[in-house]
């Protein structure tokens, strides 16, 4: 009989690249660990935006497959907004209207194909909250 397996693996919050916070899922077990970057305004085309990213950080005997970003605006009744990316790329969301003063919260996951039989090993990040 073939075993599906998922998990979550307990959250580490740490300093990131250029002094942006990022939380990170690691691995104990064959899988990837992914890293969100804290929600940050951006310009694209002109149009202030906020914008964060999942990304692979590190994968242990195994293949990464899916990416998911996701930001939604605290207290606004409305469902995030995320976007995947597959393979190993990150996935990167722009949210919009960027509102000042307004808080923001990000999340994600990543998943992974590892084991014989393979079997898809899934990770979540964050939320992280910051208001911008």
């Amino acid at each position: 009989m073939r075993r599906r397996a998922a998990c979550v693996l307990p959250l580490l919050v740490g300093a990131g690249l250029c002094g942006v916070g990022t939380a990170t899922a690691a691995p104990a077990q064959p899988g990837c660990a992914y890293t969100l970057a804290q929600p940050v305004v951006t310009q694209v085309s002109g149009t202030p935006m906020v914008t964060t990213t999942v990304a692979v950080a590190a994968c242990r005997q195994s293949n990464a497959m899916l990416q998911v970003a996701c930001l939604e605006l605290k207290g606004a009744g409305a469902a995030p907004l995320c976007v995947s990316s597959e393979g190993p790329a990150a996935a990167q969301v722009f949210f919009a209207p960027y509102r000042p003063g307004a808080t923001y919260v990000a999340s994600g996951r990543g998943c992974a194909v590892a084991g014989s039989p393979t079997v898809s090993v899934c990770n979540a990040v964050g939320p992280v909250t910051v208001t911008l």
